[in-house]
């Protein structure tokens, strides 16, 4: 009897030991699989305009999330937000000026804002209000043209190149309309903001648009401008459309990842495909 009783007693030890390896071996298993958290995207916040700027961001966007950042795109409808809300941190970036608009800024806001690259070019148009075409313009007629400076100057130089007024010499773009020297239908040259004159423009005989504004309103400077600045002419440099970021931010990964998701061959195609020659890539 005892003999069967200690047979037993090495039997459920034995079985003991063994239940405890395999729940030892289990436990060892179960710490060492690793648990999966989610990869935190880096944040790169942006200011710029509606269109075309949000637009092509967001082609931008898909490109920076496959490299670990997450691009914020908030949009502004006016020129002076974006730089002021870049200035005091809550940007990392913007993207809706060209840098003579950015230099008269800065100058004038004493900010401190750079250009780290040029993406893409938007030919300014005149467009018909009341009157039809440029043939049937009548003397005192009224043409609309941005009130900032460097966008005025650039809306006269078009004006200019269609034979309606003549500036002063060496004028150029700093040009306003006290610097028309010749005006021979007396036009009533009338300085509003950018982002009015579009809705502005069947109250007047023509309007000088900027581009990006152009487009918000449903019109194709390829179609229905009746002249524009041409792809070929110093203003397509110029006038280029930038990335700006504080002064001392050029060189951060973040941007230069900005940068180079913008000159890509994706949103190249989408610029050229998408707006049919009423934004121009520059890469």
């Amino acid at each position: 009897m005892k003999k069967i009783l200690s047979i037993l007693l090495l039997t459920v030890l034995a079985l003991s030991a063994f239940t405890g390896c395999s729940s030892s071996k289990g436990n060892a298993s179960t710490a060492s699989t690793p648990s999966k958290e989610p990869v935190k995207l880096k944040t790169i916040t942006i200011g710029a305009s509606p269109s075309p700027h949000a637009e092509i961001l967001k082609i931008a966007q898909k490109i920076l999330k496959e490299q670990g950042y997450d691009l914020v795109i908030k949009e502004f409808t006016d020129y002076i937000q974006p730089n002021l809300t870049l200035e005091n941190g809550e940007l990392d970036a913007n993207y809706f000026q060209h840098k003579p608009y950015l230099d008269d800024f800065n100058v004038e806001h004493k900010t401190n804002i750079v250009s780290v690259a040029g993406i893409h070019y938007e030919p300014l148009g005149l467009y018909a209000g009341k009157t039809k075409t440029l043939s049937a313009i009548k003397e005192g007629a009224v043409i609309i043209v941005p009130n900032d400076t460097t966008n005025e100057a650039r809306a006269l130089l078009l004006l200019e190149a269609q034979g309606l007024i003549k500036l002063k010499a060496g004028a150029g773009l700093k040009a306003t309309k006290n610097d028309i020297a010749e005006n021979p239908k007396k036009i009533q040259v009338k300085e509003i903001e950018a982002a009015q004159i579009a809705r502005s423009l069947p109250d007047a005989d023509f309007a000088v648009i900027n581009g990006n504004y152009a487009i918000e309103a449903g019109l194709d400077v390829s179609t229905d401008a009746l002249a524009k600045e041409e792809k070929d002419s110093t203003a397509a440099q110029t006038y280029a459309n930038i990335i700006a970021v504080r002064s001392g931010d050029e060189n951060r990964k973040d941007i230069k990842a900005l940068v180079a998701a913008l000159k890509s061959d994706e949103v190249k195609k989408f610029i050229e495909e998408k707006y049919k020659g009423a934004v121009v890539p520059i890469f």
